[in-house]
Parts: structure tokens; sequence; C-alpha cells
């Protein structure tokens, strides 16, 4: 999965705060453009600055370990980053589920991110991530579904969060978890995705919620894959470990591997699937 890791800055000089859309690599479940530097990504990236104006801006690092049985197709996620305003994040994670029916889950996560990229400046979407999920969904026709998550930064340092499943988000201050996302779901290991089909959600069905991103503040943006492998534990101490947003965007990509490959290592999955059947 994809892992774009933002760093929040002034506009003088860039801080030790990141911003980190991290989608990393999709767990194997043991337990189961350049207008304003926009790009859209599925594939490994290192390094990237969406930084432009005054006040905040984003300095993105993004790595990429794709689920073993899925390297040919490069993964099944798909990210956006953008500069535009104080710079828009997004991660997608197709539904693997689709694979069953001899349907690519990485094509309607794709295009939904391509389309969200195309958007974003659009003068209806008003610079709200719900209605960015709405208008993206609306024009992707691929076959398939995915979970996504869509975060606006004004530059004032206010971040506007959509999210639609069990893509999430979590910000830490001074070796704190002070925000996070709330994983929607119909039950366990089943989440709300958008979809090509009408029983899937909507952008109605997105959770919104608006947390002030202060100087110094490391955002961790994600699928599943990363937070079914890593604790939050782990990924404070990893965010504290360095100071350039692709090295942690990488760090925290192979420890959520490595555990995912680790048949002995009692993930947080495994804890929570545990925790709802006794």
């Amino acid at each position: 999965m994809e892992s774009p890791l933002f760093k929040l800055c002034s506009s003088i000089s860039c801080t030790k705060t990141f911003l980190q859309p991290i989608s990393t690599v999709n767990s194997p479940k043991l337990h189961s453009i350049n207008k304003r530097k926009k790009l859209v990504c599925s594939a490994p990236s290192d390094s990237n600055s969406v930084c432009s104006g005054g006040g905040v801006f984003l300095s993105i690092g993004t790595h990429l370990i794709p689920h073993p049985n899925k390297v040919e197709k490069g993964g099944e996620d798909a990210f956006f980053i953008s500069s535009y305003k104080g710079g828009v994040i997004a991660v997608a994670d197709g539904v693997s589920g689709w694979a069953e029916r001899d349907v690519n889950p990485a094509l309607f996560s794709r295009e939904l991110m391509a389309h969200a990229s195309n958007l974003v400046e659009d003068e209806e979407v008003q610079y709200d991530p719900r209605t960015l999920i709405k208008k993206a969904h609306a024009a992707t026709s691929s076959t398939g579904s995915a979970t996504a998550i869509v975060a606006m930064l004004e530059r004032n340092g206010t971040m506007k969060i959509a999210n639609v499943g069990d893509c999430g988000l979590h910000v830490v201050r001074k070796g704190q978890i002070v925000f996070s996302t709330s994983p929607q779901e119909h039950y366990f290991d089943c989440p709300y995705q958008l979809s090509s089909e009408a029983v899937g959600q909507t952008y109605l069905d997105a959770t919104v919620t608006t947390v002030e991103i202060m100087e110094g503040d490391t955002v961790v943006m994600g699928s599943d894959g990363l937070f079914d492998n890593v604790f939050a534990r782990e990924i404070i101490s990893v965010v504290g470990s360095y100071n350039n947003s692709a090295d942690a965007a990488k760090a925290l990509a192979n420890l959520a591997y490595d555990h995912s490959q680790n048949s002995k290592f009692d993930s947080p999955y495994s804890q929570e699937a545990r925790a709802r059947v006794s």
C-alpha cells in the first residue's frame, strides 16, 4: 500500500511537522500533473514538496510495499496529493474481495483517486472533502469498491477530514496521539466502502471531522494495512525517530510489512479479532 508522508512547514523553513498519509503494506490477514504539483500515485515515490504560498504547506514522502500476492499488479491502493490551498491528501484502499469475481480491485481505487485529483480545484467542491468524495465517486466507472479518506489542510492549520470505511488518520503531538479517526464498519472486517454497486455507501455516509494542526505535529494517514499491523505506540516511536518524511514513511511501511509476515506477531488486528468473539 502507498505511504505518503507529509511534513507541515512554515512558509519560511521546514519544521518537524509531518503530515503522513501513510498507506502501507496490505496485511495478508494472518489473522485473516503538474499545475500545482498535483500527484496521483499507485507506485512508490520518495519525497515530494507541495509547498506554495504563505501559511502552512506540505512536504511529502511516500513509500509502497504491495501485499506479496499482489506485487505484479502494484497493489490495490492509490493516493493523491495536491498543494491546492494548504494541501490535500487522500488514500483509497481497493476491496480485495472483487478478485473473486475476476475484477482487479486496484482499478476502482486508482480511478477514484484520479478523479479526486482532477476535481480538487473544482468550484463546486468548495474545498470540502465530503463533496470531493461525492464528485469523484460519481465520476468513477470502474467496477469494484474502495474505502477512502480525504484530508484538506487550510493554510491556517485547520484540517478537514472525510472518511468512508477503515482508512485512518492519527495526529501525533509531542509523543502522544491527540486525535484519531474512527473506522466505519458493518461488522468486524467488513468496512463501509464506496462501490460501483448501489448497495455500497456514498459520500453521505462519510464521517466528517475537523482538527487543528499545530507546527511540530505528525499526521499519519493510511489504510488498514498500516493500522492492522502497527500499534499506536510503534507509530509514535517511528515518527519521533525521523526528521525526513520519506524516511519515516519507509520505516512505517517496512514495520507494517515485517509484522504482517511474522506469524508469531500478535497484531492489532489479531487482538481485535479475539476481542470481538470473546
